[in-house]
């Protein structure tokens, strides 16, 4: 089973992560209307950032945009000191 993120909808009743009891996302059009470098933003600097890495892996893999997994974790590189 993949590990997806479950929001406390208590507090979020209009999340985008929103899953049914099937685990399919309710709001699916929300996130297949986003391009890929808006999903990038919302991943790594939005609504995203709260989520584990293994959670995003599995959410972008959900909804089709594996290939932006890479591209969201890239590895930083430092100048050497």
């Amino acid at each position: 089973m993949s590990n997806f993120y479950n929001p406390n909808l208590e507090i979020d009743l209009d999340s985008p992560f929103t899953r049914d009891e099937k685990n399919k996302l309710i709001r699916r059009s929300y996130w297949m209307d986003k391009s890929d470098k808006s999903l990038l933003m919302l991943m790594g600097r939005g609504i995203g950032s709260q989520l584990t890495n293994d959670e995003k892996r599995a959410h972008l893999s959900d909804i089709g945009r594996s290939h932006l997994i890479e591209e969201l974790f890239e590895p930083e590189i430092l100048p050497p000191e």
